[in-house]
């Protein structure tokens, strides 16, 4: 037998292994597996404001709208409403290398989100302990000594900041135009800034930083842009009760690319939670209840909850219409249940979802949480509408970072969560 042929039986063998996973999957899983697959693909360039990613996931979700049946949801016309807000982008080169050895963006090092363009090469490293300045008098001496001409390696960075009981990010706000180095013990977790600053700051983990660190090369490219256009996308499914609403929502947006190369999927946050909302609109639209169903895909929610604030402050459906809204964000994967946000809140329906879920047997768990302003349900909750913010609880903890990817998106217990939100909103009609 050749070595092409036995190739051949391997790669198909490995195929047949693939299609039988695929298939051992429930129906649920395999149509959320589909979409958070899609959603996490290059196509979308992490659904940022790089190479137009959010605005080609905002497409791609419209299309699904329409091929699913769904309605249009902003005044029976269209699927978008569009605001604006600025953002700080990263489209063009991110080099950093110190003695020599380029540190992989994402992996070794991520960019502060504020930060402006920066370019040099073999800039000399001129390093500064942190953890001797112990009053606000030394903090303002050692800024002032900051140039351009070197690159300042800031040991030490944030117990002197925890020390001083002050918010390291403003120090770093402040700081004049050159290059910064912050060694990270913790996790590299990127975000999104609406604003900039003059300094280019990296955050590199303690690991991949040179014993020695003698000279820095950086080509760092920013772009501003004061007014990116965004789109919240909202289908509806009517009911019997054409003027009273439950609501179903997620963000579809992500952090997007940092540089040309390095991008973030975001596949717990948020491709899952859209998957899932995909998956509730094609059952309910085959389905309809008592009352509309309306589905709302917000964009800017990793900059702030800009495309929930804006929904609430411009409804296109009344609020003290939403009988009930429940926002999914991170779905990837439930081993351990999953945790409701605002549950002290309404504790009536609350009750009901773990009545639910104990004569289902869907979820391993249903864990309790209170208010709090930490994702789209949030303003819902202060204009008055009753909502869950409901998130998944397992998997590795990739967040806000490059290994956020669809393979490792397990969707354990999607399936029942899927189940659980069908039978709560069929009791909630």
């Amino acid at each position: 037998m050749t070595k092409q042929i036995k190739l051949l039986i391997l790669s198909t063998l490995l195929l047949c292994l693939r299609a039988s996973a695929q298939n051992s999957l429930g129906p649920e899983q395999q149509f959320i597996k589909r979409q958070v697959d899609t959603l996490t693909s290059a196509t979308f360039h992490g659904r940022g404001y790089v190479q137009d990613g959010v605005s080609m996931a905002s497409k791609y979700l419209q299309q699904k709208f329409v091929e699913y049946g769904i309605k249009p949801g902003v005044y029976g016309s269209s699927y978008t409403q569009r605001y604006q807000f600025p953002v700080n982008t990263f489209p063009g080169k991110m080099q950093l290398s110190i003695n020599g050895k380029y540190l992989k963006p994402g992996a070794d090092y991520i960019i502060d989100v504020r930060s402006t363009s920066f370019y040099t090469q073999h800039l000399p490293v001129e390093t500064i302990d942190m953890a001797m300045i112990t009053d606000d008098k030394k903090l303002k001496k050692a800024a002032r000594s900051f140039d351009a001409e070197h690159a300042w390696l800031l040991l030490n960075f944030d117990s002197c900041f925890k020390m001083l009981h002050e918010p390291g990010r403003d120090f770093l706000g402040s700081l004049p135009k050159g290059c910064y180095l912050v060694p990270q013990k913790a996790k590299l977790t990127w975000d999104v800034a609406m604003d900039t600053m003059d300094a280019a700051v990296f955050y590199i983990k303690e690991a991949s930083m040179p014993a020695d660190p003698k000279e820095a090369t950086v080509n760092m490219r920013s772009k501003f842009i004061p007014r990116s256009w965004n789109e919240n996308i909202v289908g509806m499914v009517p009911g019997e009760v054409k003027d009273s609403f439950i609501v179903f929502s997620a963000h579809y947006d992500h952090l997007g690319m940092m540089g040309d190369s390095s991008m973030f999927p975001g596949g717990s946050d948020n491709a899952s939670g859209t998957a899932m909302m995909l998956y509730l609109a094609s059952y309910f639209v085959r389905h309809p209840q008592h009352y509309t169903i309306v589905f709302i895909a917000f964009s800017g929610e990793e900059p702030g909850l800009m495309g929930s604030a804006w929904f609430v402050t411009h409804p296109v459906i009344p609020l003290n219409k939403i009988k009930f809204l429940t926002n999914i964000d991170i779905m990837g994967d439930a081993t351990d249940g999953v945790t409701v946000v605002n549950a002290t809140e309404f504790p009536k329906q609350f009750q009901l979802l773990k009545d639910l879920n104990e004569r289902g047997k869907y979820l391993p768990a249903i864990v309790t949480r209170g208010k709090a302003a930490n994702s789209d349900h949030y303003f819902f909750t202060e204009a008055g509408v009753p909502s869950f913010f409901i998130y998944s609880n397992g998997g590795k903890g990739f967040y806000h970072d490059i290994f956020d990817v669809g393979s490792e998106v397990t969707l354990n217990h999607i399936d029942g969560m899927a189940k659980l939100m069908i039978d709560f909103i069929k009791e909630l009609n």
